[in-house]
């Protein structure tokens, strides 16, 4: 007998693409425990400005008395025997960096001008300042390290919008350019960048281009932009043009260009691209992308609204895309965050219907303890969820 007979390692690995590379070994009981910070849902039809605020004063909140000494957040304790693929040490430098840049940009918006935040952001900047330039890939087929890059960038822009120390802004944008040779480095060889490589694990990662991670990447390339930083041309075509290749005539987007013979597989579909079609609507239109209009932001923001329980029914699964439409945890907070970004781009007679909308999702869901999270991610999910909700409420408040 031959057990290893109709063993496919081509459909093996991308099934752990798909399922998010999940390690499971926890117990029932662990699933089945009570959720001590569960906030009850909200009947109301708006908050008003002041009780956004609140909300926003409550997240910063936790996010100061959860800073690490070092300046940092997150760590890799609370495993709760249930992990995803995380190569040690890398993954972790990653994890941390990525989550105290979403922090660090939260708090920068909302309290850089309340001196009880100061001495916490003055930390949160040194410690990114000191940590970015060292950050590489975990493994050969590991690379979180594209959404610390990501994600720092955007943190290093405001840094240098709200600097006016011209010493301190050159350092920033000595390091900025430094994390765009990084982004330049891990580009994946059809443009774009992704987080794994399942194929051949090149110097030049041979993974999938995944459409949101290309998404934040532009993102964070047009911030380092506005900053005075030379981003390289080649860099965002290759990168718009891998999103362009994800897109779909619906304005939904594939997962990643390794689903391009899938289209119409679930996670392709409006549910399944709830959590990623404004990100990439938003990529696309920064960098002048005409095809991507008010009206297609309108489009997509309704069906964020009106289908949000697609999204809302796999926020806090323990296992990413388990849920309908292969939908995971992760995207919720994310997904609205990008959602926020598009409304602010929206005409102003436009904007208050959908701020409205995103408070009356967002704000009930604000934990006891003042922070938001979807996915249970080692001690990294309470943080990352509430830096994202905070950048989206403060953008719900009237202009």
């Amino acid at each position: 007998m031959k057990p290893l007979k109709h063993f496919r390692p081509r459909r093996f690995f991308l099934f752990l693409h798909f399922a998010g590379f999940i390690l499971v070994s926890f117990s029932f009981t662990a699933l089945n425990g009570s959720d001590s910070n569960k906030s009850a849902q909200s009947s109301r039809l708006n908050f008003s400005p002041s009780e956004i605020q609140g909300s926003l004063d409550k997240g910063c909140n936790f996010l100061l008395e959860r800073q690490n000494p070092d300046g940092s957040w997150g760590s890799a304790r609370q495993t709760k025997g249930l992990n995803i693929f995380a190569p040690v040490p890398g993954s972790h430098r990653a994890f941390r960096l990525a989550v105290t840049a979403l922090s660090l940009s939260a708090l920068l918006e909302i309290k850089d001008s309340d001196k009880n935040y100061s001495k916490c952001i003055k930390k949160a900047e040194k410690y990114l300042l000191d940590k970015l330039p060292q950050l590489r890939r975990a493994s050969p087929m590991a690379l979180y390290n594209v959404w610390s890059h990501s994600y720092g960038l955007q943190a290093l822009h405001r840094m240098h919008e709200l600097s006016s120390s011209k010493q301190y802004k050159e350092k920033i944008r000595e390091v900025m350019v430094q994390q765009i040779k990084m982004l330049q480095t891990y580009e994946s060889i059809d443009g774009g960048w992704g987080y794994y490589d399942f194929n051949a694990q090149t110097k030049q990662p041979s993974g999938s281009s995944i459409s949101f991670v290309n998404a934040t990447g532009l993102v964070a390339l047009k911030d380092a932009q506005s900053s005075g930083v030379e981003v390289p041309d080649k860099l965002v075509s290759r990168a718009l043009s891998a999103i362009k290749r994800q897109r779909l005539p619906d304005h939904s987007y594939l997962y990643g260009e390794y689903l391009k013979y899938r289209p119409r597989s679930g996670i392709n579909r409006p549910a399944g691209s709830l959590g990623r079609s404004h990100a990439c609507n938003y990529a696309l239109q920064i960098w002048g992308e005409d095809s991507v209009t008010n009206d297609i932001h309108k489009l997509c923001l309704d069906r964020l609204i009106k289908r949000n329980g697609w999204l809302d029914v796999a926020r806090k699964r323990p296992v990413p895309h388990e849920s309908w439409f292969a939908v995971a945890g992760y995207f919720f907070y994310y997904g609205h965050l990008y959602a926020a970004f598009c409304v602010e781009n929206l005409s102003p007679a436009d904007q208050p219907m959908y701020q409205k909308s995103l408070a009356k999702i967002l704000v009930p869901l604000q934990e006891k303890d003042g922070s938001w999270w979807d996915f249970p991610f080692y001690d990294y999910h309470q943080q990352y969820g509430t830096a994202m909700a905070l950048l989206s409420l403060k953008r719900c408040l009237p202009q």
